[in-house]
């Protein structure tokens, strides 16, 4: 018969499979222009996209609700894109309708990414009165020369110049994109960028290596040998000089491409790695429902499509993957093994009944040397991180 229920959405700890969601994503896929290395659904910004954008944001918000979606979030992202492209008023009035919806934890963490060349003071004032306490700059380099190759509207100049008026705006929590391996690099030209990007002193850095993803401008330049990308063996003295440059002045290494000063990780790209539930908000954007093994669902990257179902009340999020047992280990140990964090056999046993080695022992003889075992927790070292698109197979 039908009765009341009131939820009390308080836990000593969450649990790692909980399937209340508890992050949501939302996808600003517009751009002043696509850099030639993204493979990312994006599209070039107008004025009418972005007037009409942020309401089809907040329709598609009450219509998550309506169907079950639940909160309140603790971390808020807007990811892109260009998402730095919309106005703050429009970025207020999508975290309002967030509060109002699902409801959000006092202490979110609510992040933006944005580019250089699209902020000011006034818009990342506006920014942080809206309610971002994160901020996520594309800076990529301070080198000029590399700035052009990548395609990118800004200079070197303009890149600092945004982050000194971040902190001006109040930002006290600022990442910052660092790519190496670029074309043409030097040693001693990774050795200034890192330098410059100490200097700056943010609280997290994403370090990536360059790759030419397929159907991208970069691709068709490298097949082609208009241009050429650092060997390997450059790629790992990188990616090492990068950790070991990092680690020395205090940030942790937390995830294969990610360091923080303590305190500072970031716990939206966290929740993603622990396989936490997440809303995906807006066209091209995924989620997952952690109920039983595990689900995943996306938006289509089609903005039309995306326009034409939220007009006509219809979900535009379509099921794209059921997890069964077995499938929800691999990927636990796939995303854990990114991570500082690791795997835990405690955890694993409690979620699926058994250990590491029980369920990969041939996995972990052949990638012993890269593998650390302490305390129940297995985690890969630097040097496995460096090779973990190979080392990762067996476990899959």
């Amino acid at each position: 018969m039908p009765g009341l229920y009131l939820h009390i959405p308080f836990c000593q700890r969450k649990c790692p499979y909980c399937d209340f969601f508890s992050m949501a994503y939302l996808h600003i896929p517009f751009c002043q222009r696509k850099c030639p290395y993204c493979d990312f659904f994006s599209m070039a910004a107008t004025e009418t996209l972005l007037k009409e954008y942020p309401k089809l944001l907040i329709r598609h918000l009450h219509l998550a609700s309506n169907q079950g979606w639940t909160g309140p979030f603790e971390t808020v992202y807007f990811g892109g894109g260009t998402p730095s492209l919309l106005p703050p008023a429009a970025v207020s009035d999508i975290l309002n309708a967030i509060k109002q919806t699902f409801g959000m934890a006092d202490d979110a963490e609510i992040s933006l990414e944005a580019n250089p060349g699209t902020v000011s003071q006034q818009s990342l004032t506006g920014y942080r009165e809206a309610g971002i306490n994160r901020l996520s700059l594309g800076l990529q380099s301070c080198n000029d020369s590399q700035l052009v190759k990548l395609g990118r509207l800004h200079n070197r100049q303009e890149g600092l110049d945004a982050f000194s008026r971040a902190r001006v705006a109040g930002f006290d929590n600022i990442s910052l994109d660092l790519m190496f391996a670029l074309p043409g690099q030097t040693k001693e030209e990774l050795e200034s960028d890192l330098n410059d990007y100490l200097e700056l002193d943010p609280e997290h850095l994403s370090c990536y290596g360059l790759t030419a993803e397929l159907e991208t401008p970069f691709y068709q330049q490298v097949t082609s040998g208009e241009m050429s990308l650092p060997d390997e063996d450059f790629y790992a003295d990188a990616f090492i000089r990068v950790h070991d440059k990092l680690s020395q002045n205090d940030y942790d290494h937390y995830e294969i491409a990610n360091y923080a000063k303590k305190g500072r990780t970031c716990r939206h790209n966290l929740g993603y790695w622990q396989r936490r539930p997440y809303l995906g908000i807006g066209a091209g954007a995924h989620s997952f429902c952690a109920e039983e093994w595990g689900q995943r669902r996306e938006v289509p990257p089609d903005l039309t499509a995306y326009r034409d179902a939220l007009c006509n009340n219809q979900d535009p999020m379509h099921h794209i993957e059921d997890f069964d047992q077995q499938a929800a280990l691999h990927e636990t140990v796939y995303l854990g093994l990114r991570t500082r964090h690791g795997v835990a056999d405690s955890e694993l046993r409690q979620r699926f009944g058994c250990t590491l080695q029980e369920a990969f022992p041939e996995a972990i003889t052949v990638n012993a040397q890269w593998l650390l075992h302490n305390n129940g927790r297995w985690t890969l070292t630097p040097a496995g991180w460096l090779l973990f698109d190979r080392l990762i197979l067996p476990f899959l």
